[in-house]
């Protein structure tokens, strides 16, 4: 990876997607990075439930069940999207090491895995889904950067300071006079970053009690922080995911805004309990 040309100027470029080769073994740095995030999650959501009193057993399970539900929907949104690169090569659907998940997929899939996870455990939903932001949000920074080592997911041309080298084979057609693009990869992991530490800032002065938070209240957080991001980064970027003239990101990141702020809304303009498909009366303890 090529860094630093000038005093607070960074080139960036893509060192290829291919951490390391062992015979036929390859392993690539978009699986690697999957792979590292969904280890780091567990370990921190089980740290996290630990300090809310919730046995952290459970988080090791759920993890379990967000990965099923959010990476096989991460993919099947995405190929549905571009579905006119992958009608004559239906094989390369499923080849999903070689970058092409979307992360609205992801949440969306992860979300309705931990609904059906918490209707079987008889857990409030919104409990866990505090317990799991943080973890999500972390793995969406470190995620990101398979996009980096894949030279996707970049943004406009850019003469700027800091900027993305992107190889001529990866370009679009009518950019291929032009080297150097908007990192919208490192400008969305350094957002998720921030708002990351802003969910762990609040997870634990709730802990001491200045101010407690309402059930429900860190994953509105990033709902609607996350989305203001990706709604600006994705104006960006030159490979969005479109539904006709829409991208569909955008469309999709100013829905959570509303409904973030809809439920922050509800909680603490109404004091109100959000929905939830268990009552929290009738919830089985889940403290360890």
């Amino acid at each position: 990876m090529t860094i630093v040309t000038l005093p607070l100027a960074l080139t960036f470029a893509s060192p290829g997607p291919i951490l390391v080769e062992i015979g036929p073994l390859t392993i690539r740095w978009y699986g690697f990075l999957i792979a590292t995030a969904v280890l780091i999650g567990v370990s921190l959501s089980q740290f996290l439930a630990k300090r809310r009193n919730v046995n952290p057993d459970l988080m090791g399970d759920l993890i379990l069940w967000l990965v099923v539900g959010a990476i096989p929907m991460a993919r099947l949104y995405y190929v549905l999207f571009q579905w006119e690169n992958y009608a004559d090569n239906p094989g390369q659907i499923l080849a999903i090491w070689r970058g092409g998940i979307a992360i609205h997929g992801a949440i969306i899939g992860g979300t309705i895995a931990t609904l059906i996870f918490a209707r079987l455990k008889r857990i409030p939903f919104w409990q866990l889904a505090d317990l799991v932001a943080p973890s999500v949000i972390l793995g969406q920074a470190i995620g990101r950067w398979g996009n980096f080592f894949n030279s996707e997911a970049f943004g406009r041309p850019t003469d700027l300071p800091w900027k993305l080298y992107i190889p001529p084979q990866s370009r679009p057609f009518q950019y291929l006079n032009e080297q150097y693009f908007h990192p919208t990869f490192l400008y969305e992991s350094l957002w998720n970053l921030a708002l990351f530490a802003l969910l762990l800032f609040l997870f634990f002065r709730d802990l001491q009690g200045k101010p407690r938070l309402k059930v429900g209240t860190l994953f509105l957080v990033y709902m609607a922080v996350y989305s203001c991001g990706r709604f600006w980064i994705e104006g960006l970027r030159l490979d969005s995911l479109m539904f006709g003239p829409l991208r569909m990101a955008q469309f999709v990141s100013l829905t959570g805004i509303i409904l973030g702020i809809a439920g922050l809304v509800w909680l603490y303009g109404f004091n109100r309990p959000l929905p939830d498909v268990v009552s929290r009366s009738k919830s089985e303890p889940s403290s360890s």
